[in-house]
């Protein structure tokens, strides 16, 4: 998807209703340059629509993922982020310094085959990080 009427075409193609507040929700999707907590997308609505609740904002997340325009992940221990499914990747995160790593599609392209192949299960590598240790990190513990 490439702009806003894309994404709410898509929405009302599945059953959902492009509404003023999915609107600006989806372009401070759109214009984030990372992925953002419902907070922060609340501030990035808000600066533009103050009107715009932070309740209304989790309820068109929510509905929005079920219609599949948006995914949440997690990224370590902290809050969930958000993110237009048409942009949905996998990330690697640094257990040492936190450095979050955006994995390319085809790298867990072959271990989803294997898993599904050999225990009958899909995986989905978007919402959850692989924990782990940047290359810097293993470095500095390597010559410690």
């Amino acid at each position: 998807m490439s702009s806003v009427d894309d994404v709410l075409a898509l929405v009302r193609a599945r059953g959902g209703r492009a509404t003023p507040s999915r609107r600006v929700i989806l372009q401070a999707l759109f214009e984030a340059e990372q992925h953002l907590t419902a907070e922060e997308l609340a501030e990035a609505v808000q600066s533009c629509a103050p009107e715009v609740h932070i309740s209304t904002i989790y309820r068109n997340l929510e509905e929005m993922q079920r219609l599949g325009v948006v995914v949440h992940s997690h990224l370590g221990h902290g809050p969930a982020t958000y993110q237009l499914a048409s942009a949905a990747h996998a990330h690697f995160l640094c257990e040492v310094c936190e450095a979050t790593i955006e994995a390319p599609d085809d790298v867990f392209r072959g271990l989803a085959k294997t898993v599904n192949a050999r225990l009958g299960f899909a995986i989905d590598p978007v919402h959850f990080a692989m924990l782990g240790r940047c290359a810097a990190c293993q470095a500095s513990t390597s010559s410690a």
